[in-house]
């Protein structure tokens, strides 16, 4: 009886999933005109229901709370992706258990501005100066499927490299990364507790029902982060969101933004709607586009005023811009270049990225965060170690010649 009724679900899913990936590639003839006219006015709606059934925890500015239960979610969770690597990669080809896909990695410059106000003039926004940069775009994972049957949104990575200081992880000595993704101001999941449940549902391909199931259902989450799941055009136009936060120094809690400053970049996908786009346009299209212009991206930063609604450990919320609008802390300048080399896809896979590669200054934040500390650490290790490759520190000097 269970067979039967895991085989109906499973139909029903991928029958959704079908449904799914056509309105996909209709969307560029209504999503932007959708987006402008409903976007806002329904996530004001969804963020209300969600604040709504919040209690106050009369914490402080910057404080955390921890639960009993986090290091047995951890747990659930490590073991869980990787149980998902195992079933989807063979050794020497194994993927990231999350931000899977690479659609390109870039090196570029990130340069503090001298204009910022004195109290977010902290770890590296201290001082007016630039640093090199590596920048990864990212599909969401766990699959590496063709583009346009890809989750929705897109994730951006950016390490800077001769960050000088003591560092939270000592894996790496000199650098600072920053990992943020496209798909809305909030997490998928509002804390690990229901992070496990996901990657339960991730794991046996029908993550759809982490939402939709009856007797356990996450409807808000869902619409939440259906308001920005949509066809992506290219990596280089889009904007991302740190969705979880982090320290601007003792005391202070801060939220990060990458806000697109090229005002085109290219965005046709060739096949839509009813043909075969090609399986890697995203990475195509970031070529044509670094083929013929620089991009730039403002960092945004913004400072958590208020304890309650713009809260540490529900990473369900967005912090309202109303109470403390973003403010441009740097510029990510991406020069012309061409990144679609085999040195490059041998780079990343010996390339770390974790929040915890970080000045104490900026130290993450809350439930989500603290368990990336050790997930990201042994997921990243079990990668390199199926696929006999070793962890690499960048410096900016490397040459993919």
């Amino acid at each position: 009886m269970t067979k039967i009724k895991n085989r109906i679900l499973k139909a029903i899913h991928n029958f959704l999933i079908q449904l799914l990936r056509i309105e996909r590639r209709l969307e560029p003839w209504f999503r932007p005109q959708w987006n402008y006219l409903f976007r806002e006015p329904s996530a004001k709606v969804i963020q209300f229901l969600i604040n709504r059934r919040r209690k106050n925890e009369g914490l402080q500015l910057a404080e955390e709370k921890f639960d009993p239960d986090e290091e047995d979610s951890l747990n659930q969770i490590v073991d869980l992706m990787m149980d998902q690597m195992r079933g989807r990669f063979k050794p020497g080809g194994y993927e990231r258990g999350g931000n899977t896909k690479t659609h390109g990695i870039v090196h570029g410059t990130v340069t503090i501005r001298d204009d910022l106000p004195e109290h977010c003039r902290k770890g590296i926004f201290a001082n007016p100066r630039s640093y090199p940069a590596y920048i990864r775009y990212s599909g969401p994972g766990p699959n590496v499927p063709a583009d346009i049957n890809d989750v929705g949104f897109m994730s951006m990575a950016v390490k800077l490299m001769g960050v000088p200081g003591e560092k939270l992880m000592s894996e790496e000595k000199f650098t600072q990364d920053f990992i943020t993704t496209s798909g809305g101001a909030t997490f998928v999941t509002p804390n690990t507790r229901e992070n496990v449940k996901l990657q339960y549902w991730s794991l046996v391909d029908m993550t759809l029902y982490y939402f939709l199931n009856p007797k356990d259902t996450h409807l808000l989450d869902f619409f939440m982060q259906s308001l920005w799941n949509e066809t992506q055009y290219n990596p280089l136009g889009q904007r991302y969101w740190s969705c979880t936060p982090y320290l601007l120094g003792e005391g202070q809690a801060m939220m990060y933004s990458f806000v697109p400053k090229t005002s085109e970049v290219e965005t046709h996908i060739p096949g839509l709607p009813f043909g075969t786009p090609p399986f890697n346009y995203l990475r195509e299209n970031m070529i044509k586009t670094l083929d013929e212009k620089d991009v730039e991206f403002d960092l945004m930063i913004q400072i958590q005023t208020d304890p309650h609604l713009m809260p540490i450990e529900d990473g369900s919320v967005r912090w309202p811009e109303k109470l403390s609008p973003f403010i441009p802390a740097a510029t990510v300048h991406i020069p012309k270049q061409k990144f679609d080399t085999e040195a490059y896809l041998e780079f990343a896979k010996r390339l770390k990225m974790n929040p915890w590669h970080c000045l104490p200054e900026h130290r993450p934040l809350g439930n989500l965060n603290r368990a990336r500390f050790r997930m990201y650490y042994e997921l990243s290790n079990f990668r390199q170690e199926m696929n006999q490759t070793t962890h690499l520190e960048p410096t900016g000097d490397e040459k993919f010649d």
